[in-house]
């Protein structure tokens, strides 16, 4: 479904991603880890468009997407939940669905997905009419994930979910992910701090180190390299 050749990235003169090859198949769950500035939310935002890679290939479904604009690349049916949750915290949280749907023109269909994300989330449904910014941190995250889902995308790309989220939470949210994938065949690019939780639920993964893939393995496998277990796992 997607692939990553050669990618170079740089903020300014600063090169973040150096020659990044990977690729996403279609219905598994990847996950990206490394460390801080390892390059990671970097990846992402190239595959969106929001910085455009100066060399290499990026490919969805076959076609070129890296010189397109990020609406043309959502559009295409790639949506993105940015790290920190960035919803939009003075409309209500059917407000803020309205606007992951925004580009859509199938409003009976809007509404059946709508429905769909008040089962997947309840306190949804009870905070419908309530002020984005007034919810819970880990409503706020619920709610990212939902604007996104709105535009029903064929690829979901999160970025570190569990940030700032207690353990109970986190739980929550990984658990929806699994079903977002098994229940909605959506495709989920995964980056995340939290290795251990991200290759429980990925099929595959790659360890990014100074912008450069330095490892690619099943999850289960990354889950027991005694690198990854040193490095990421605190083992």
């Amino acid at each position: 479904m997607l692939k990553l050749k050669n990618i170079q990235t740089f903020y300014g003169n600063i090169q973040v991603l150096k020659d990044l090859c990977m690729e996403v198949a279609s219905g598994e769950i990847i996950t990206l880890i490394g460390a801080n500035g390892a390059g990671k939310s970097t990846t992402l935002m190239s595959i969106t468009g929001i910085v455009p890679p100066q060399t290499g290939e990026i490919l969805f479904l076959d076609k070129s997407i890296h010189m397109l604009s990020p609406d043309e690349i959502v559009a295409l049916g790639i949506s993105l939940v940015p790290e920190g949750r960035r919803i939009f915290p003075r409309l209500t949280v059917m407000e803020n669905l309205d606007m992951g749907a925004f580009l859509r023109r199938d409003a009976a269909e809007v509404k059946k997905d709508v429905d769909h994300i008040f089962e997947l989330f309840p306190i949804l449904a009870e905070r419908r009419h309530q002020h984005g910014g007034t919810l819970s941190g880990g409503e706020q995250q619920m709610l990212a994930i939902s604007r996104a889902l709105m535009a029903r995308p064929r690829l979901l790309l999160l970025d570190e979910p569990s940030l700032g989220l207690g353990p109970m939470v986190v739980t929550l949210i990984f658990d929806i992910i699994r079903r977002i994938n098994k229940e909605g065949g959506t495709t989920i690019f995964l980056v995340e701090q939290n290795a251990y939780m991200a290759l429980k639920v990925a099929h595959r993964g790659y360890v990014i180190e100074n912008g450069r893939i330095t490892l690619e393995g099943t999850a289960d496998s990354l889950l027991h390299n005694e690198d990854v277990k040193r490095a990421y796992l605190g083992i």
